[in-house]
């Protein structure tokens, strides 16, 4: 049996539609987009869910799961921490689950009453890791890795799943490619860490979604160009997928010009539901 990872959600942390939204992104919505997570079966059975939303309900639909066996948690931002609490004695009652997060994260649990709680009732287990640490899970590990990323209330580590098989990179968010890269090219970096799979942050198509807002104070890479550091897939390519799309990105138009740019360059969108086998 392999470890096999499920999308449970594509979306920017407002998830989609989104609060305050009157635009027809979100008027027109006939499929909801719940904040980018995902859920990892290892070989023997355990369920090891990364990042923490408050549609967590949905999201373990689209798992066929109703517990979890560990969490991962990428950063401290909106949507990949709000359902957190869901883990308490008022929803799911978790008894010692292994909650895996940075050590930044660790001090912002410590000093968030609501969160401590969770420690304090054990509900929840604090494990902190470093960089580089292989955690061990049935068939494989999971591996931190920081990225840059807006760092108000803790830093950001995207993960890499190894199965016996493939390894899949999670990278939800990110400031810029070149903080990360330092001189690698994207396609050479994602090779250098034995990537077969890696799905990206997809935030925003380009600068003009939200005219409204400074996208220097909520700074992604845009998807156009990300497309221009990866050119075409080629052969030996690992295969390459965008997530945590803000509710205004063209991207959820299966239809439009910029889906059919994305995969006539051989690379793939997200999708809830969607399965890897590692």
């Amino acid at each position: 049996m392999s470890i096999k990872v499920t999308v449970l959600g594509i979306a920017q942390d407002g998830g989609r539609p989104q609060l305050g939204c009157k635009k027809s992104c979100c008027h027109e919505v006939k499929h909801e987009a719940y904040p980018a997570g995902i859920g990892i079966i290892d070989n023997v059975g355990h369920r090891h869910l990364v990042d923490a939303s408050r549609t967590m309900v949905n999201q373990m639909e689209i798992w066929n799961q109703d517990m979890l066996d560990s969490l991962f948690i990428t950063h401290a931002h909106l949507g990949h921490v709000d359902g957190l609490g869901l883990l308490g004695k008022e929803v799911l009652a978790t008894n010692e689950v292994p909650l895996y997060v940075s050590s930044t994260m660790a001090d912002l649990i410590e000093k968030t009453p609501s969160w401590k709680f969770l420690v304090d009732e054990k509900n929840v287990v604090l494990n902190q890791f470093q960089e580089g640490d292989e955690i061990p899970i049935g068939g494989g590990c999971i591996v931190p890795f920081s990225a840059p990323h807006r760092s108000e209330l803790s830093d950001m580590h995207g993960f890499i799943i190894r199965g016996e098989n493939k390894s899949l990179l999670y990278l939800p968010d990110l400031d810029d490619w070149p903080s990360l890269l330092l001189g690698f090219e994207l396609k050479e970096w994602l090779k250098s860490l034995r990537v077969d799979i890696a799905l990206i942050d997809g935030t925003f198509w380009s600068g003009e979604e939200l005219s409204h807002r400074n996208l220097e104070q909520i700074p992604h890479p845009f998807v156009e160009d990300t497309l221009q550091l990866l050119g075409d897939k080629q052969d030996g390519d690992p295969d390459i997928g965008f997530i945590h799309l803000n509710h205004t990105n063209p991207l959820y138009d299966k239809h439009g010009k910029e889906v059919k740019q994305v995969n006539d360059n051989g690379w793939f969108i997200a999708q809830q539901g969607m399965n890897f086998e590692l």
